[in-house]
């Protein structure tokens, strides 16, 4: 092969590993697009995968709970996520890191500039099964729940932005976050 020749293969092998190094790059963040970031389902289970089993102690470790396998869906139609959890609850010492139940909740989204996340915003409870408590929670396990609830909402994000994508937006203003199209919608504007 000629050196012109070997000069344009290598030439094209290199903007070629560039581009599928661009691709996915551009698959594990967020699309910019216009005055809005667009999050999917697939990256935001990505981030909860991350962060998960996570385990609850109370009353001194009387009454634990564990949280197991997120499962993140957002329902087509719908301006609320869907979370999926299964549940592994013990009392007096017995151990709650293995399933014995399921519950799901459903929430709207919003940005918390302290975290420099997406947090569940006004989440509820849709259906919990728990077979050792009859299928019903009872009101010590219930309140355990909904204590989780209200602190991960406040504290924990599902998903957190990194410095790369803080940089790409530069001095913008993160407004308003929706749920639209079966995406998670962060609204830009200019400071």
């Amino acid at each position: 092969m000629n050196p012109r020749r070997r000069f344009l293969a290598a030439a094209f092998l290199l903007g070629t590993t560039f581009a599928l190094a661009g691709c996915s790059t551009l698959g594990a963040v967020s699309a910019l697009l216009g005055n809005q970031l667009n999050f999917t389902q697939p990256q935001l289970q990505h981030a909860l995968d991350r962060n998960f089993p996570k385990h609850y102690d109370r009353l001194g470790g009387l009454v634990s709970m564990t949280l197991i396998n997120p499962r993140l869906s957002i329902p087509s139609g719908s301006n609320r996520l869907r979370l999926d959890f299964d549940l592994g609850l013990g009392a007096l010492g017995s151990d709650s890191s293995r399933p014995n139940g399921h519950f799901a909740l459903t929430s709207a989204v919003r940005y918390d500039p302290t975290t420099r996340g997406l947090h569940l915003q006004d989440p509820a409870i849709e259906q919990v099964n728990v077979p050792a408590l009859g299928g019903m929670m009872n009101t010590s396990a219930r309140g355990l729940l909904n204590l989780w609830l209200a602190d991960y909402a406040r504290d924990e994000p599902i998903y957190r932005f990194d410095n790369s994508l803080l940089d790409r937006l530069g001095a913008r203003r993160i407004g308003r976050t929706d749920i639209e199209d079966g995406q998670v919608v962060v609204h830009l504007g200019d400071n």
